[in-house]
């Protein structure tokens, strides 16, 4: 009797032991903020702020009104703050009604890793590259913690410090070098060629942002853009260059082969940065379940665009989304929205449904689609 009390007491001290160590690894991190960097992927009004605002129909979905968002409603980045019990993120560049307490979006619509040689007119790409997106950053965080010492409103739309140390830091970048690369007549291989020197522009921000107190990335890789029509009207491909869903395979399998040296690199950093946790996210695989498998995900049209005119995609470069030509001397609206967005993926040519982001969302959340494979709302313990 004595032999089997002493059995079972060493079994519950056990338990009792290894229970913290249980809670500790499957706890939730609950990030008091989020910071992100990126393109218009994920930008809340960045671009809208300094360039003027994104117009109608954009966010009709959801804000009925335009929010600086280039979609009818929100991106993969609100669903992303709202999961994880946090408002919406007001973009920094945006001086109008900005709350700051929960984080900050730096991202621009248009933003390349690396900074373009042309302006904004010229190419459509923003000057608001990464490197610039990381100084205003670096701006940011002390200037935010002297406003907050001034009491008042200034305390109550900035962050605590501890938001920077404990906040998740979210990047989506990569798409627009890409692209920028192949509208200025280079080829994959030429693209290809550059992206070495993307990937390490852009492990040096986030060493930058290690260095300033961040400790949890979530790091998006870059879709499938030979599926989009913004790329398929502008860039000729051969037939035999289409795949069985419509998309181009050669910018398809440039995308993929960004996302490996993304992946590499994110493996490089987690060597470098032993104190980080970060994670990989694959939306590439998510964007095109929704492309390949559109029955399975309640789409209609994969490809095409649900706000444009004209053309096998319903896209025009010179009359994009909302767009409006004169008649006699009034304005006429061209570039109408579809009738019901929620079976479209892509929203204007370029960027997604609410509902295509809401799906694309649902994929990743439970980290299903991520190296480490660990859920949003953990992705701030370690997996090295």
């Amino acid at each position: 009797m004595e032999s089997h009390s002493s059995t079972m007491l060493a079994a519950v001290l056990t338990l009792l032991v290894s229970l913290p160590a249980v809670s500790l690894a499957s706890a939730s991190c609950n990030f008091p903020a989020i910071f992100n960097f990126g393109d218009s992927n994920s930008d809340t009004g960045g671009l809208s702020a300094v360039f003027g605002q994104a117009r109608s129909p954009h966010g009709e979905t959801f804000f009925q009104h335009p929010a600086g968002r280039y979609c009818d409603g929100r991106l993969v980045i609100d669903f992303i703050a709202k999961s994880l019990g946090l408002p919406y993120l007001s973009a920094y560049l945006d001086s109008v009604g900005s709350n700051f307490t929960h984080g900050a979006n730096f991202a621009t619509a248009g933003s390349t890793i690396r900074p373009q040689n042309s302006t904004l007119q010229q190419s459509g790409f923003s000057p608001i590259s990464l490197n610039v997106q990381y100084n205003e950053f670096y701006d940011f965080l002390p200037r935010s913690q002297v406003a907050r010492t001034q009491g008042g409103v200034f305390e109550q739309l900035m962050p605590k410090a501890e938001a920077f140390s404990r906040g998740l830091y979210t990047f989506d970048i990569g798409q627009n070098d890409l692209t920028a690369g192949l509208f200025m007549n280079m080829s994959v291989a030429q693209v290809k060629a550059i992206v070495p020197d993307v990937l390490d522009q852009f492990k040096k921000v986030v060493k930058y942002v290690h260095s300033q107190g961040g400790r949890n990335f979530w790091i998006h890789n870059t879709g499938p853009v030979g599926c989009l029509p913004y790329v398929l009207d502008r860039l000729p491909v051969l037939v035999s260059e289409m795949d069985r869903h419509g998309c181009a395979t050669p910018f398809n399998e440039l995308a993929q082969f960004f996302n490996r040296g993304l992946k590499h690199a994110v493996v490089q950093l987690r060597k470098e940065l032993p104190s980080a946790a970060i994670t990989y996210v694959d939306v590439y695989k998510g964007k095109f379940n929704l492309v390949s498998q559109p029955q399975k995900h309640g789409v209609e049209e994969p490809i095409r665009a649900c706000c444009g005119h004209g053309g096998k995609y319903n896209f025009n470069l010179h009359l994009g989304c909302g767009g409006k030509i004169k008649v006699h001397g009034k304005e006429i609206l061209v570039a109408k929205a579809c009738k019901d967005p929620s079976v479209w993926v892509n929203w204007d040519g370029v960027h997604y449904t609410e509902a295509a982001n809401k799906k694309i969302f649902d994929q990743i959340v439970d980290g299903s689609l991520s190296n480490p494979p660990v859920p949003l709302k953990m992705a701030c313990h370690k997996h090295h």
